[in-house]
C-alpha cells in the first residue's frame, strides 16, 4: 500500500513538473496593459503608461469593456479615462490584443493651465 502511494505521487509530480514546459510553447502571452488612454478608435486604443511609454492595442469586436463605475454602461472609454487592458500578445507576429478593457472615466476634467 505504502508503494503504491510513494509511486502515484512520484507520477503526479512528474506531470506537474512538466506542465510549465507543455504550455510554454504557446505562441500567445497574457499580459496587462495599465496607464491612461491617449487615443482610442474601433481598431485600437493607445495607453500612455506610468513610465511615458506610449502602447498600441489592438481592439476586436469580441472585446469586453467593463465600467468601473456604472456595470452597465455600454459605453467605450474615452482620451483622459484610466485603464487596465487584458491582453494576449503574440509572439509570432508581436501584436497586442485586447480581451478585457477595465477603464474609470474620469469625473472631473483638470483646468486648462
Amino acid at each position: 500500500m505504502r508503494t503504491r502511494f510513494i509511486t502515484t505521487t512520484l507520477v503526479l509530480f512528474t506531470l506537474l513538473s512538466l506542465a510549465p514546459v507543455a504550455s510554454a510553447k504557446d505562441p500567445e502571452v497574457l499580459l496587462h496593459v495599465l496607464g491612461i488612454v491617449t487615443s482610442i478608435d474601433d481598431k485600437h486604443i493607445e495607453v500612455k503608461t506610468a513610465k511615458g511609454a506610449v502602447v498600441s492595442v489592438l481592439l476586436t469586436k469580441q472585446v469586453k469593456y467593463k465600467n468601473k463605475n456604472n456595470p452597465k454602461s455600454l459605453d467605450l472609454p474615452a482620451a483622459g479615462d484610466r485603464v487596465i487592458i487584458e491582453a494576449s500578445k503574440d509572439e509570432k507576429n508581436k501584436k497586442v490584443t485586447a480581451t478585457v478593457v477595465h477603464y474609470s472615466p474620469i469625473r472631473n476634467p483638470a483646468p486648462p493651465r
